[in-house]
């Protein structure tokens, strides 16, 4: 689809913006205007839109290896900052538990875009799960990694999951988030460039301040309703492939098949896939099996034969 350029989507003018833009080949970059909202988009490719949501505390560099695969099989693959993170910026810092999917929806609208694919990491999941069960005809089809389904029940050896929740809900501003990307969280940690290139934007006040309303408004709230079995009330009609790093501890494909029995129950197309050699930051861990699973889910979902 072509981006309706315009009063409310015009070119980035990425050169001025501090912290700099880490650099990806074959992205143009945007601003999308939307009430109360400036959301930075990078964009790659034409065809069938996919939207990819970022996780914490990254931005739209995520998906910097993984886009231009899934985009050179015949998709156009757009990477927002969402509210909090990157180089988004919003009038108002308030935000709660449903914010982020109001901004999606004003993304989609502001786009011209009736529904998309949606693939999600992390905190960008659960913006992906409200829009699966709040707007299903928006979503054609959903890749979640490292993150639960809506419908899981809840079980003890859960807890360790949550153990990093208190130090974002009571974050000092400026305190690092280094520790985010170490071999607690990744079967590979990454390198402090690359960590630096995704914790930069923290450098800004409003990120910075961010953390604590998205884990007390957002992730707890949404964490609560899906341990308190709320989504187990509601159907998921969405075709939905869940993705986890077998070293994403605690939760293992054991954990995950006693928390999610019989997922036909709960959802109409729901599937499971495993990567040996990845943990939480699956993106980061294992980018090119990301990508190929991706790349066939989205073929299966369109109709479409994979590109040669």
């Amino acid at each position: 689809m072509a981006i309706p350029q315009g009063k409310s989507i015009h070119p980035a003018d990425t050169h001025a913006w501090s912290p700099p833009l880490p650099e990806a080949a074959g992205f143009k970059h945007f601003i999308v205007e939307t009430p109360g909202l400036h959301t930075h988009v990078a964009v790659i490719g034409e065809g069938h839109p996919v939207i990819m949501l970022h996780g914490f505390p990254q931005h739209w560099w995520q998906w910097r290896k993984i886009a231009p695969i899934i985009a050179a099989q015949g998709f156009q693959v757009f990477c927002p900052d969402l509210r909090g993170a990157g180089w988004t910026i919003a009038d108002d810092p308030y935000i709660e538990r449903q914010t982020r999917m109001r901004d999606l929806l004003g993304l989609f609208n502001a786009l011209g875009m009736s529904s998309a694919h949606l693939i999600s990491h992390d905190m960008g999941a659960i913006s992906a799960i409200q829009l699966s069960y709040e707007y299903p005809t928006r979503v054609r089809s959903a890749i979640q990694l490292a993150v639960f389904p809506a419908f899981t029940k809840f079980h003890l050896k859960l807890a360790p999951a949550f153990q990093h929740l208190p130090g974002l809900i009571w974050h000092r501003p400026g305190a690092s988030l280094r520790e985010m990307f170490s071999a607690r969280y990744m079967a590979h940690p990454v390198s402090d460039d690359i960590a630096a290139a995704y914790l930069a934007p923290l450098q800004r006040p409003q990120i910075d301040a961010a953390v604590r309303p998205l884990t007390r408004k957002m992730i707890i709230p949404e964490a609560l309703r899906i341990l308190r079995g709320t989504y187990r009330r509601r159907r998921l009609t969405v075709p939905t492939l869940v993705v986890y790093g077998r070293q994403d501890h605690p939760t293992t494909e054991t954990l995950i098949k006693t928390i999610c029995p019989n997922p036909d129950r709960y959802a109409d197309h729901v599937e499971f896939a495993y990567l040996d050699d990845a943990a939480h930051f699956i993106t980061d861990d294992a980018p090119q099996a990301v990508a190929d699973l991706a790349v066939d889910w989205l073929g299966i979902s369109t109709g479409q034969p994979e590109v040669a």
